[in-house]
């Protein structure tokens, strides 16, 4: 598939993402959604691809949907976002659910969508002029993108309601503060510190790392003893796995372990 709104390129195992709109502030439209699920089962099926690093081109990471293509569409708005969110989502759940982790380099404003979109890498980088807002409702919207799921779970009730009904504007500290992101760096060092964590994580065990990712997501949700006999039955079938055994044999044998992803 050729991509028009994302770039893509793989390198040392390290799929980067480029949200690629950046005249209009990376903002989603439907095709967007489309090569962003594409693109997410690709990076989920291919086992060269062990980490994934997603960014925006130019001064913004993502400002939401595009809302002059919005009102474009005038009686046809219901039809045209239910596409968009479908693949949106789409694309969002293969990022949580796939082995490689991702990586988050927000290098400037993520609103609306692009906000949600955020919420959802495993890891996020800020860059330090970054702003974070919802925005929904201050165009009388309601969210999307998976953030009425992981918002409150990252910032509690009061603080996700806060977010959801005022639209406040963060700051990369304040999202620091708040635990919407890892780290806050320098602007020009935002995609470069990103790939550095995407690289070490390529390193590692792929596979271990996917299952740790989907023990978390579920235990959001599941019982403590669901998530308990979830954890014996995963961590007994890893402890079996290639990499399982290269991790237990190197630290009995004092070296560094030699990661395949297996």
């Amino acid at each position: 598939m050729t991509y028009n709104s994302i770039t893509f390129e793989i390198e040392k195992g390290v799929g980067l993402i480029r949200l690629n709109r950046p005249d209009h502030g990376n903002a989603i439209i439907p095709e967007m959604g489309r090569e962003l699920l594409d693109v997410a089962v690709r990076c989920d099926e291919d086992p060269e691809i062990r980490s994934v690093v997603l960014t925006g081109n130019g001064d913004r990471f993502c400002v939401g949907g595009d809302l002059k293509a919005f009102d474009a569409q005038a009686e046809g708005i219901s039809r045209y976002i239910t596409e968009i969110t479908h693949t949106f989502h789409a694309a969002i759940s293969r990022f949580n659910w796939m082995d490689a982790p991702v990586i988050a380099a927000i290098n400037g404003t993520a609103a609306g969508g692009g906000f949600s979109l955020a919420l959802t890498t495993d890891i996020a980088i800020a860059a330090e002029s970054a702003k974070f807002t919802m925005a929904y409702t201050k165009i009388g919207l309601v969210p999307d993108g998976s953030s009425s799921y992981f918002l409150a779970r990252m910032v509690g009730m009061r603080r996700a309601k806060e977010m959801a009904l005022l639209n406040p504007i963060l700051s990369a500290e304040q999202a620091l503060q708040w635990g919407l992101v890892n780290r806050v760096v320098a602007d020009d060092q935002v995609l470069s510190t990103a790939l550095e964590i995407a690289q070490e994580l390529a390193r590692g065990p792929t596979r271990s790392f996917g299952e740790t990712k989907r023990l978390i997501l579920a235990g959001t949700t599941d019982s403590l003893e669901s998530q308990m006999e979830r954890e014996s039955r995963i961590i007994s079938a890893i402890a079996a796995s290639a990499d399982g055994r290269e991790g237990i044999v190197a630290f009995v044998s004092k070296r560094m372990p030699d990661f395949q992803g297996n």
